[in-house]
């Protein structure tokens, strides 16, 4: 069987990496994505055979639409000569389009039903999708596909990506020193459902007062949010574009602090103490808030209090909840084989 796979974030990537394990063992698999500079550079240090096709819309909506229907035209000459007989996406509106145009069954992973302009765009033209168990099947039946066709994994996306291995060659931007490592993840700015009002600068501002004496990383996402964090901040915090995997940084991190998406996620799972800010509200984030693995404030005094708690408190039991909660979740891979076979 010919299988295309679209990959369009960070996320989707490392997603995708065990997905393409399995399938690439007795299928032949064409992997594709768009320009992204967080995507590239992750490609490239997890060793990701991607073929690049159009380009990232940016945050302006007539830029989006410019993009989406240039990448559609190029991806469907190269997706007609591949002649697939399935196609999966974490939600891609260029590859339900395409797939729903040539008749090929597209199955869609998603735990992102906030993403209501993606929803409204891929669900009513797939087959099947899959979510994770947390998200009830309504917060997607609602954009135009049936609840028969959803089905639901014992598992969050994050259990699943941060089992990766990394390598450790890397250069960190933390120093190297017996100081506590403080990692604070800005939000996404360019997505069309997040809100441009950000959170995070008086929280940045607050623990670069109250922690000082300690490594503090700032990981933003495009350089021009690098460049006016670096101009609000200046140079009291090391502030860095994301050129990095994840969990490398999150491996040396003492404290995360994130607007609630994957990094969140990830970092509560290997049971680092984290805080989310809740840039954009979702499930997966609640679930994480009422399993005591994530605590959730916006009030930068209150975030400060917090760290300090965390400093002084020796035995971390997160750690603990988070391997028992990861325990008993299940591969979504093995749902995605038996939905082929079937």
């Amino acid at each position: 069987m010919k299988i295309w796979i679209d990959i369009l974030t960070p996320k989707q990537l490392l997603f995708s990496e065990p997905i393409i394990e399995r399938l690439g063992e007795k299928h032949e698999v064409l992997c594709t994505s768009r320009e992204y500079h967080e995507v590239s550079k992750l490609s490239k240090i997890r060793h990701f055979d991607l073929i690049f096709i159009g380009k990232h819309g940016g945050g302006d909506k007539k830029s989006k639409l410019k993009a989406s229907i240039e990448r559609m035209e190029k991806l469907s000459k190269k997706i007609k000569r591949f002649e697939p007989d399935l196609v999966i996406s974490f939600g891609s509106p260029e590859a339900a389009r395409i797939s729903f145009g040539l008749g090929i069954k597209h199955i869609m992973f998603c735990d992102s039903p906030h993403a209501n302009a993606v929803m409204k765009l891929t669900l009513p033209l797939i087959q099947k999708l899959l979510i994770p168990y947390v998200i009830p099947k309504k917060e997607f039946s609602k954009y135009g596909i049936h609840e028969k066709n959803i089905i639901q994994y014992k598992a969050i996306d994050a259990a699943i990506t941060m089992k990766r291995k990394i390598s450790e060659d890397l250069n960190s931007p933390f120093k190297n020193n017996n100081k506590k490592n403080i990692l604070i993840r800005v939000e996404e700015e360019e997505a069309s459902y997040t809100s441009k009002s950000s959170k995070i600068i008086p929280i940045i501002q607050k623990i670069v007062k109250d922690y000082k004496n300690e490594n503090i990383v700032v990981l933003g996402r495009y350089t021009k949010q690098v460049n006016n964090l670096q101009k609000i901040i200046g140079n009291k915090v090391k502030i860095v574009k994301m050129s990095f995997d994840g969990k490398f940084l999150l491996n040396k991190t003492d404290i995360f602090i994130g607007s609630g998406g994957t990094m969140t996620a990830e970092s509560a799972l290997m049971g680092i103490s984290t805080i989310s800010y809740n840039a954009v509200p979702n499930i997966v984030e609640e679930f994480l808030v009422k399993k005591n693995l994530v605590k959730r404030e916006t009030n930068p005094n209150k975030i400060s209090n917090h760290i300090k708690k965390i400093f002084e408190i020796k035995n971390n039991q997160n750690q603990k909840r988070a391997k028992k909660i990861v325990k008993e979740m299940e591969d979504p891979i093995e749902k995605l084989i038996k939905i082929i076979k079937n």
